[in-house]
Formats: structure tokens, C-alpha cells, sequence
């Protein structure tokens, strides 16, 4: 219970007070109090922000609508050293420098810089829109924090714990891997199952995800032909050991164009030397 009060609050609830303290000198006439406007090369961004992607044409977009109209709402900062760290306004930031803008209006809050890998990591689990491996990391980076279970961090953040497991299975992952999640090539479905693969098989089984469309299922069945040590090129259409659905991954591979349908395998060819190639493989 006392790691749920540690990591009850976000960024999210420090920031709803200043905006509280903020409104409440506005009405008593001492906003300026609050409000300042700093060189954005005095502001250092925050080393816990665990996003890394930012939508560049939205960027664009937000610098545009800076420089018609202004910066509408501060940023927050904490005074830090002799400068001042970011804690929440990166995207208004990044718009304000795209817009040529060398000084940012801010709010100076009055943070620990201890609590703020803490509050950064709770706040981006909390939005809808990081990609897998940014809230794996988020993850990661709480239990070891906390020293925290699969099991507890299950239950502060409000997911199954099976679901914590499988999204911290995706740091295991190869390069390519985690590129393709980032790129949205693969979803975490395809992600979480391709754990434990070399580095080539991780590259082939991905560009088979994206070429060939498959589902979460079909690259399962696919996997199965791998992990059974059976190569694509050689499997027989006739092995009991074999599903349907393997087979048809297994075709895919190869660049056929088959599907199950019930128990029964339909492969179209495009050509008589695309049937011969079919044939040799089975005989």
C-alpha cells in the first residue's frame, strides 16, 4: 500500500496545482508573479521523459499556429543549477525554437528534481498514445525504481499482470524488432511472440508480418514451423506434425499465395514456373 501512495501521482497532479496557484493570482492581480519569460537555450529538457517520437508535421503545425497567435498556454519548468529543466510543454518547446522564437513564456514550479523520473514515468504510463516499447521501457524502469513484482506494478498502474509480462517481453527484442513496433510495421500482438528468435529469423518472420499481411494467429503458425526446426523450403504438405495454418505461413514465406480453408490448403499460382517451383519443393 505504501508503493501505491509513492506512485499514486503523475506530473498530471503537481501540474493541476500550479494551474490552480496560477488562476488563483490571476484573480488576486499577481499572475506576473508566476509567468516568465525565459531564453529557450536556458531550458534543458527533462532526461525522464520517456517519449522519444514526436510527429514532426504536427510539430510543424504547432509552430505555425505559435507564430500566428502566440504561445497560448506556459510551459513548467523547475530552476535548476543556473538554468531551468523542462518538465512539461516539450512539443510547445520544440514549435517555439521551429518558430524562431528565442524566449518561451513559463511557469517556474516549485518541484523536488528528485520525484521527477517518478512522476515523468507514472504520467506517460497514463496516456493512451505511447507506442509498446515506450511504456515497456516505463515499465522497466518503475520496477526497478521500486523493486517493485510483475504482480504490484500490475495493480498501480491497472493492467493484468499478464499483460505487464508480455509488454516487458518486448525489450528483449532485436533491433529490427523494435524498430518494426515503432514504425508500426508490427503491433505488440505480433512483438510479444517473437521473443527468443535469432536475429535473422527475428528479420524474415517480420518482413513476412508486413508483406504479407498476417495476423497475430498466422505468424504464430508460422513460428511453429520454425521452433520445430522445420524450414519453410522444406516442408511436406503431407507431415501430420504440420498444421494447415503452419503451412500456409510457411508458404507465404516463399511468396506463394495460399490460405486454409477448413482442413483444406488453396494455393493460386501466377504462372507455370511458379507451379513448377511449388512442385520440386514438395516432391
Amino acid at each position: 500500500m505504501a508503493v501505491k501512495r509513492t506512485l499514486g501521482r503523475g506530473i498530471s497532479a503537481i501540474l493541476d496545482e500550479v494551474e490552480e496557484a496560477y488562476a488563483a493570482d490571476i484573480r488576486a492581480g499577481n499572475a506576473a508573479d508566476l509567468v516568465m519569460n525565459l531564453r529557450v537555450d536556458e531550458i534543458a529538457p527533462n532526461p525522464f521523459q520517456p517519449r522519444t517520437n514526436f510527429d514532426e508535421e504536427a510539430l510543424s503545425e504547432l509552430a505555425e499556429s505559435i507564430r500566428l497567435h502566440g504561445l497560448l498556454q506556459p510551459i513548467v519548468v523547475i530552476k535548476k543549477d543556473d538554468n531551468y529543466m523542462l518538465i512539461a510543454g516539450e512539443r510547445r518547446l520544440r514549435a517555439s525554437k521551429q518558430a524562431g522564437f528565442e524566449t518561451i513564456r513559463a511557469v517556474v514550479a516549485d518541484i523536488d528534481y528528485g520525484r521527477l523520473r517518478e512522476l515523468a514515468l507514472i504520467e506517460n504510463i497514463q496516456r493512451q498514445d505511447l507506442n509498446p516499447l515506450e511504456l515497456a521501457q516505463s515499465f522497466h524502469e518503475l520496477i526497478e525504481e521500486h523493486n517493485l513484482t510483475h504482480e504490484a506494478l500490475s495493480e498501480i498502474v491497472g493492467k493484468s499482470r499478464v499483460y505487464v509480462t508480455n509488454i516487458l517481453r518486448l525489450l528483449q527484442l532485436g533491433d529490427y524488432a523494435k524498430a518494426a513496433i515503432r514504425e508500426e510495421r508490427i503491433s505488440y500482438g505480433h512483438g510479444k511472440i517473437l521473443v527468443g528468435l535469432s536475429a535473422d529469423e527475428e528479420r524474415k518472420v517480420i518482413d513476412s508480418i508486413a508483406n504479407q499481411k498476417l495476423s497475430v494467429r498466422e505468424t504464430e503458425q508460422l513460428l511453429q514451423a520454425i521452433r520445430t526446426r522445420k524450414s519453410p523450403q522444406n516442408v511436406s504438405l503431407a507431415s501430420a506434425k504440420v498444421s494447415v495454418g503452419a503451412i500456409v505461413g510457411a508458404l507465404r514465406t516463399q511468396g506463394f499465395s495460399a490460405k486454409a480453408k477448413g482442413s483444406s490448403l488453396l494455393v493460386e499460382f501466377q504462372s507455370q514456373q511458379e507451379c513448377d517451383a511449388f512442385l520440386e519443393m514438395i516432391e
